[in-house]
């Protein structure tokens, strides 16, 4: 069962963190969002390897995890002004035309936490609309409603810009 889940993080680790980043970031609290998911992950490993995609129910873990995170009355958003060093510094997203990396993280930044949550799970994870309503716990009509506000305002955000 250890060995299973060692592989498990091994696949999915980065693209956890990475999707963790999207949603808050930062990437020492991506990191921590991380560990929370994988502590709760590992506690109940037997139901998660029988899921028929473990990948994604770790997404799911991840997501209300940070979404709880922000509930909490201590939290404030204090994210970085410069992103790491990183091998590949730019990201293609076709549909608003975002090509920097940057400008997307300025503009995900600007989405309240629910919005930007559909909007990464949808098109960074490239979820289906009920695979993200699953994972989130809402109807099907919330995540398309969500995620068609969330690319209207980055498409407006980024042309005032």
């Amino acid at each position: 069962m250890e060995a299973e889940f060692r592989a498990f993080v091994a696949a999915q680790g980065d693209q956890l963190r990475r999707t963790a980043y999207l949603l808050c970031r930062d990437w020492y609290a991506a990191d921590d969002l991380v560990s929370i998911t994988l502590t709760k992950l590992f506690r109940h490993w037997r139901r998660v390897s029988a899921a028929d995609n473990p990948a994604a129910y770790a997404r799911g873990v991840l997501t209300n995890a940070w979404l709880d995170e922000r509930r909490r009355p201590w939290h404030r958003e204090d994210p970085f002004d410069v992103l790491p060093d990183q091998a590949d510094a730019r990201v293609h997203v076709d549909a608003s035309g975002v090509e920097d990396r940057q400008d997307l993280m300025d503009l995900l930044q600007r989405l309240p936490a629910g919005r930007r949550a559909v909007v990464v799970l949808r098109y960074y994870c490239d979820l289906s609309v009920e695979q993200t309503a699953d994972l989130l716990g809402i109807t099907t009509g919330t995540v398309k409603s969500q995620a068609a506000k969330g690319l209207t305002a980055l498409r407006a955000v980024k042309e005032e810009a």
